[in-house]
């Protein structure tokens, strides 16, 4: 597996700013401990509760393997990993289900609602995991608030087992006849919701800002196979708001 580098000036985009990667990481920090309790809320409302259905189709790309190690990366308050759980249980599959997150206070509300998951503090750049120890690993709308994102893309490759399934639901860039209005909705509808409902427009004036400067989908996809990963694709819901990117470790 080729090491991929780091930005030649070692910044990093937090929306349309460039800072160091420690100020991005604890900016993000700071972003998600202040959305936290309200977090599943605002999801709900900014996507019309839309972001249920790509969730769902996230979560049945997923295999089913008995006794296997699930991963969910940056997993916020636990509603991937949940999913992953009641879909094993309604096939009468047992796994072993982790919740990874960089963040206290989002592990916090999500520990209260699914105490049955299990829960790891970690980044996701550097995982406290063995090598070829899992077996599904998802990251759902996660990659692009990680800093350095070369790098939680080699700890996925590191800590899959041969065979075993990496699958990362992100935002996207939306098809051109929906590019205007998509413009007009995240820079001016999304802020206001935020300032409204949460009493913080700045985060999700980042939120909106995060998903321009996120690789485009061909972008991803040769990551992906620099890493390492063979079988990697992608495809597009709602007009590429949203791509799913898979890939395996042979």
């Amino acid at each position: 597996m080729s090491k991929i580098p780091p930005p030649p000036d070692n910044h990093f985009d937090f929306g349309f700013e460039k800072v160091t990667a420690n100020e991005k990481t604890e900016r993000v920090t700071s972003v998600f401990e202040r959305v936290a309790s309200r977090y599943d809320m605002m999801n709900d409302l900014m996507s019309l509760g839309i972001h249920r259905l790509w969730k769902s189709r996230f979560v049945e790309s997923l295999p089913l393997r008995q006794e296997g190690v699930y991963l969910d990366v940056a997993g916020g308050t636990g509603d991937i990993a949940q999913s992953i759980h009641r879909r094993l249980k309604s096939f009468g599959i047992h796994g072993n289900i982790t919740v990874s997150d960089i963040n206290p206070a989002m592990i916090e509300v999500g520990k209260k609602r699914y105490p049955h998951l299990s829960w790891l503090l970690a980044n996701a750049e550097e995982l406290p995991l063995e090598d070829n120890s899992v077996d599904v690993y998802s990251i759902a709308f996660g990659l692009r608030n990680v800093t350095q994102k070369e790098r939680a893309l080699q700890e996925a490759f590191r800590v899959l087992k041969r065979g075993g399934k990496f699958a990362c639901l992100e935002f996207s860039h939306v098809h051109a006849p929906l590019q205007k209005f998509y413009d007009f909705y995240s820079f001016n509808i999304i802020p206001k919701m935020g300032e409204w409902f949460a009493n913080d427009r700045e985060s999700y004036q980042y939120l909106s800002e995060s998903i321009r400067t996120f690789f485009t989908r061909k972008e991803l996809l040769e990551l992906m196979k620099q890493t390492g990963f063979t079988r990697a694709s992608y495809h597009t819901f709602t007009g590429g708001i949203v791509a799913l990117h898979t890939g395996y470790k042979r």
